[in-house]
């Protein structure tokens, strides 16, 4: 590290998939040997690095304001340095820059390695999933896929993240046995669109079949879906849930309007 502070502060804002982020981070900041912490309310030195949301006015607003507080405390000395990343900086980079100068670096939602390397630490790929959990001990998210391949009218997500990424069914497998290997009970997937897993990689959605993986590791005594879209809902899916006990019968599924002119308006292609 080249900082005169070995203190590594993260503020991760916004949605889960943001939290999962921002805990890879905390455990790349940790394996580098800085002591680190997480949505801290006592930081007086060291360096912070802000993960933003950029979804909805709400949340721009805050991740904004958030980085204002920090700036300032930059400027003052106060921290040593100061990073931003996250969907926030990957849609308003060169607007950021120009009115918070402040800011040592703005990084995107998919580049934040480079802030390990900015700071002189080496970022390692090969444990890359590894994070330090911020929940509470008994669950975990697991992000599945990045992106999105919908495009909903009011909705700036493909602009932020792109076209729908698939992570490989076998990394998710090992990534949810470490985790029940540490205790974890209850795992939690989470993506953009949870039902569309898999169509890039395999030619067709296969959640069905990732879950039944899933749902054979032993120890795992939860699964809960986060988010799934009803346009092409595959519906195998409620067949495993129904099959296996681990799995919760719950779905977290957005059917946004009651008319059917809005959703059109919408373009969630349902009715």
């Amino acid at each position: 590290m080249n900082t005169q502070s070995n203190k590594a502060h993260v503020i991760s804002l916004g949605c889960s998939k943001n939290l999962v982020d921002s805990e890879q981070l905390l455990y790349q900041l940790q394996r580098a040997g800085y002591q680190v912490s997480h949505n801290s309310d006592h930081i007086e030195e060291g360096v912070v690095i802000i993960n933003t949301c950029g979804f909805i006015q709400d949340a721009k607003e805050e991740s904004i304001e958030t980085i204002l507080e920090y700036a300032q405390a930059r400027e003052e000395g106060i921290i040593e340095r100061l990073y931003v990343f996250g969907c926030l900086s990957q849609r308003y980079a060169e607007e950021l820059k120009a009115e918070i100068p402040e800011v040592d670096a703005f990084y995107g939602k998919f580049d934040w390695h480079h802030i390990l390397e900015d700071l002189g630490c080496e970022y390692c790929m090969e444990e890359r999933h590894r994070r330090i959990l911020t929940t509470p001990s008994h669950y975990a998210f697991v992000k599945i896929s990045e992106g999105c391949n919908r495009h909903c009218a009011y909705c700036a997500i493909p602009l932020i993240t792109g076209r729908h990424r698939s992570r490989p069914m076998e990394d998710i497998v090992q990534e949810v046995k470490e985790l029940v290997a540490g205790g974890v009970k209850e795992v939690q997937l989470i993506a953009q669109d949870l039902s569309y897993y898999g169509k890039d990689l395999y030619g067709r959605f296969n959640l069905a079949e990732l879950m039944e993986k899933l749902s054979d590791i032993e120890g795992l005594e939860w699964l809960r879906l986060h988010y799934t879209y009803p346009h092409l809902f595959p519906m195998d899916i409620l067949k495993v849930m129904r099959e296996r006990k681990n799995i919760c019968h719950y779905l977290d599924m957005a059917f946004q309007h009651c008319s059917d002119h809005m959703l059109q308006q919408m373009r969630r292609h349902i009715n």
